[in-house]
């Protein structure tokens, strides 16, 4: 009994080792999936609404994107609370299947109204992240998490560096081609995950399925209630908003101020994704080490809101590119913040937890595009009585230092009772 017990803890490294691998391939493949049809967006609604302006196709984009971050947060606890009940990897499964129909509805849809439908689905079972995320709290120390959170983030940064490029290359040959290939990797994600994920809820863990604690409100009151979290979640939910403003106006910011041509843009885009993935993959876990996450989620917000400041009153574009290695640093707190929120649950919360936390995500997503384009609007239009359009990154920096003078004042009580 005593040999066999050994055996498995000799094993049990290299078992989560090679399973991190394939969660870290799942993240970048679904992130990838993401970035590939971003350049073809634009040309694919022009070709279902063939009287539209590219104004009036734009408004039909942020319908689309605002669509599944709803059903993301309407959902995203459900999902994550069932995962506690049934298991991590039959609701990966799902998601993963359920995503290789989405691209291919969207490849194929000839009305903008099928484009929706495939949408709101997509939305609805966006569970790849989040229920990732869970599995690698399963199997991680506490100790473990937050750097393993840090090599997630570094899977996604480099499917977001490389999905761009590759949906470029291919939307040569049409706007369907990139969702087909989105597709085909959605397909080899859900055989890669099938035959090697294990299944990582035990009955130690498990959790019955409760509807009160399913939908959004009382998947968040129920992770409140864990002693320090309220707060934190507050914190994450301003980091998220706040940090949304490079996909909400960088590029209308770098056009508007430096002129910059798509092509430019998406070199920018690619910089600071190669940064994002160095940072979470390389930085992290060492930083953590040195410091401890609380001190890493102050470094990290101290990084962000110095580059959020200089970048919203930097009026040369090659300064600029210098900066977003600096600007990406801070994204070390983010997974020193995942940790905290994990080490603060039970093992048999974690799924509900990353449930509301990406439903977070999906509330940022929400209200970031819609306010910060709005602000963008507001100072860079002729009857603007100050031309600033860096005010986005001017107000995206004063909502982390609210987050941060909250995550000081709270995150230490909140790390001592984890």
């Amino acid at each position: 009994m005593t040999k066999d017990r050994d055996m498995q803890a000799a094993t049990e490294p290299k078992t989560s080792k090679w399973v991190m691998t394939v969660v870290i391939i799942t993240v970048m493949i679904d992130s990838m999936g993401i970035g590939i049809v971003i350049p073809v967006t634009p040309a694919l609604l022009m070709d279902v609404l063939p009287n539209a302006t590219m104004a009036e196709a734009a408004i039909w984009g942020g319908i689309l994107t605002s669509l599944y971050s709803v059903m993301q947060f309407l959902f995203g606890p459900l999902l994550g609370t069932l995962s506690d009940q049934i298991g991590r990897k039959p609701v990966l499964m799902v998601a993963l299947f359920v995503m290789v129909g989405f691209y291919a509805v969207m490849g194929f849809a000839q009305t903008v109204w099928l484009l929706l439908i495939g949408r709101l689905i997509g939305g609805i079972t966006a569970a790849t992240h989040a229920t990732a995320t869970a599995l690698v709290a399963d199997i991680s120390s506490p100790k473990e998490k937050a750097a393993r959170f840090g090599l997630l983030g570094a899977g996604f940064g480099m499917g977001f560096v490389l999905g761009p490029v590759l949906g470029g290359l291919l939307g040569e040959w049409g706007p369907r081609a990139p969702f087909l290939a989105a597709a085909l990797l959605a397909a080899f994600n859900f055989l890669m995950a099938w035959l090697v994920l294990p299944e990582t809820v035990t009955d130690h863990i498990r959790r019955r399925f409760e509807w009160h604690r399913a939908n959004p409100l009382g998947a968040i009151r129920a992770i409140s209630n864990f002693p320090g979290l309220g707060p934190m979640l507050v914190v994450y939910l301003i980091y998220a908003v706040a940090t949304a403003v490079y996909a909400s106006v960088w590029p209308f910011f770098t056009a508007e101020r430096f002129g910059w041509s798509p092509a430019m843009i998406g070199v920018s885009l690619t910089i600071y994704g190669l940064c994002f993935a160095i940072v979470q993959g390389g930085l992290v876990k060492p930083t953590i080490k040195r410091f401890g996450e609380y001190k890493t989620v102050i470094i990290g917000f101290s990084f962000e809101m110095f580059g959020l400041v200089l970048m919203s009153v930097i009026t040369n574009g090659t300064i600029l590119l210098g900066l977003i290695p600096i600007a990406a640093l801070g994204v070390v707190g983010q997974p020193a913040l995942q940790a905290i929120l994990s080490m603060g649950t039970s093992d048999d919360s974690q799924g509900i937890l990353q449930g509301v936390v990406a439903g977070l995500s999906a509330i940022s997503m929400i209200i970031a595009p819609v306010s910060m384009t709005w602000v963008f609007s507001v100072f860079t239009e002729d009857s603007a009585l100050l031309y600033y359009p860096g005010a986005p990154f001017a107000i995206s920096a004063c909502l982390l230092a609210i987050g941060l003078y909250i995550f000081v004042h709270k995150g230490q009580k909140a790390q001592k009772q984890s």
